[in-house]
C-alpha cells in the first residue's frame, strides 16, 4: 500500500451503516480494516430512504458528495449510487468515484416491471462516470459488465472476509436447530423454505430466523400466515435483527444453517455458517452456486422446493451424516479470505484507481 499518511478516504452510504445486514456488515468491516491498517477514512452518510430517496434527499446527497476534498479518494456504496446518475456525472467531470456494488439494485426480487427497469436505467447511467467497480463476487463482477456495460478492467472484485470463531461443543440432540439469517424480504426465499419444511412436520426440528421484520410487512404478515395455515406457528422463532454478539451465539447454537435466497451478490450469511462449522444448505442465483461450490454444503438450485426439502431431510434424520458435513463446513472454511485481507485489496484498488491520480 502507498504511505498511510497519505491514505484518506471518504466512504459515503445510504442509511444506518449499523444496520445489521451483510451489506453493512461488509462496509463496517472494511472500513474498520482499512483503518486498522493506517487509513483515515471519514463516513459521509447521504440520507434515509434509498434506494427509494425523496427529491430532497437526493439534492442533499449530490451536495453532501461535492464537498468531498479532490485530494481524498471517494467511495459510494452501490444502494445510493445506483440511484444518483445525475449526481455522479457532474462528480465525474472533476474527480474518480469508486462504485461499490453489492448487487444491482435491478435484480432485487419482488420489484415491479417498471421498477426495475428504472433502476437498470439509472444504474445504467450512474455506473458510466464510475472511475471504477468494487463488487464483492465474480458472479456480481459478470453481471455488472453484462448489464451495464461495464468494461472488465473497470471492475475489480473484492470478496468478503470471514472471521475464525472457536469451535463450538455440539451434544447430541433431541431437536434439530435449524437457523436461517437475513431480512424478512422476498429475495431470501423465506416462503420456499416454510415450503420445503412442510414436508418434515413429524420430525423434530426447530427453525430459528435471525433478521428484520420490518423491512417488507406485507411480506412477513404472508409468511405468518403460511406458518398458520400450515401448522408449522410453533416450528419456527422470528428474533428480528440482532447484534453480532447475539448473531455469534445463534450460529454456536444451531445444527445446520439454510437459507432459501433467490439471489445473492454473494451470501455472507452462508460462509459465516461454514466458518462456525455448520452444514450449510442454500438456493439461489447469483452468487450462491459459487459460494456453495464447497464441501459441507448443499446447493438446492434456484426456487427449487424438492431439492430444499431433500437436503434438510437427510441433515434433519441423519446425524452421521450431519456431523460429517459440519467438520467438512469448518474444514471448507479455513481457505475463505479474511477481513484483514478483504480491507488490504480493497485499499490496493482505490489507491490504484484515485490515490495514484492524486498524486
Amino acid at each position: 500500500m502507498a504511505d498511510p499518511v497519505q491514505n484518506r478516504l471518504v466512504f459515503a452510504y445510504p442509511g444506518d451503516i449499523d444496520t445489521p445486514t451483510g451489506g453493512y456488515g461488509y462496509d463496517r468491516r472494511v472500513i474498520a480494516g482499512l483503518r486498522q491498517a493506517g487509513w483515515q477514512v471519514d463516513l459521509l452518510p447521504l440520507g434515509d430512504g434509498f434506494p427509494f430517496p425523496s427529491i430532497e434527499t437526493a439534492e442533499a446527497a449530490a451536495t453532501l458528495l461535492n464537498t468531498v476534498p479532490l485530494d481524498t479518494a471517494l467511495v459510494v456504496d452501490g444502494l445510493a449510487y445506483g440511484v444518483l446518475p445525475a449526481a455522479v456525472e457532474t462528480l465525474s467531470r472533476r474527480r474518480s468515484v469508486v462504485a461499490l456494488v453489492h448487487h444491482p439494485l435491478c435484480q432485487e426480487n419482488g420489484l415491479g416491471t417498471k421498477e426495475a427497469e428504472s433502476f437498470k436505467a439509472s444504474e445504467n447511467e450512474a455506473l458510466r462516470h464510475a472511475a471504477h467497480v468494487i463488487v464483492t463476487s465474480s458472479a456480481t463482477a459478470a453481471q455488472v459488465g453484462a448489464l451495464f456495460a461495464v468494461a472488465k478492467e473497470c471492475i475489480s472484485v473484492v470478496e468478503p472476509g470471514t472471521d475464525r470463531p472457536d469451535p463450538a461443543l455440539k451434544r447430541p440432540c433431541q431437536v434439530v436447530r435449524l437457523l436461517s439469517v437475513g431480512t424478512i424480504v422476498p429475495r431470501k426465499g423465506y416462503d420456499l423454505l416454510f415450503s420445503a419444511l412442510t414436508e418434515h412436520s413429524d420430525k423434530a426440528w426447530h427453525l430459528d430466523v435471525v433478521g428484520d421484520t420490518t423491512r417488507d410487512k406485507a411480506y412477513y404478515a404472508d409468511l405468518l400466515r403460511l406458518l398458520e395455515e400450515t401448522g408449522l406457528s410453533d416450528r419456527v422463532t422470528f428474533h428480528g435483527s440482532v447484534d453480532e454478539s447475539l448473531l455469534g451465539s445463534f450460529y454456536s447454537s444451531a445444527d445446520v444453517f439454510v437459507l432459501a435466497s433467490r439471489y445473492e451478490g454473494y451470501g455472507m450469511a452462508y460462509t459465516e455458517a461454514l466458518a462456525h462449522g455448520l452444514p450449510v444448505v442454500g438456493s439461489g442465483g447469483g452468487a450462491v452456486p459459487d459460494t456453495l461450490s464447497v464441501e459441507g454444503a448443499t446447493y438446492c438450485g434456484v426456487e427449487d422446493v424438492c431439492l430444499l426439502s431433500d437436503a434438510l431431510e437427510q441433515l434433519i434424520n441423519n446425524e452421521t451424516f450431519r456431523v460429517r458435513q459440519a467438520s467438512l463446513a469448518r474444514a471448507a472454511s479455513s481457505a475463505l479470505p479474511t477481513w484483514e485481507n478483504a480491507a488490504k485489496r480493497f485499499g490496493e484498488v482505490v489507491s490504484r484507481v484515485c490515490l495514484d491520480e492524486i498524486a
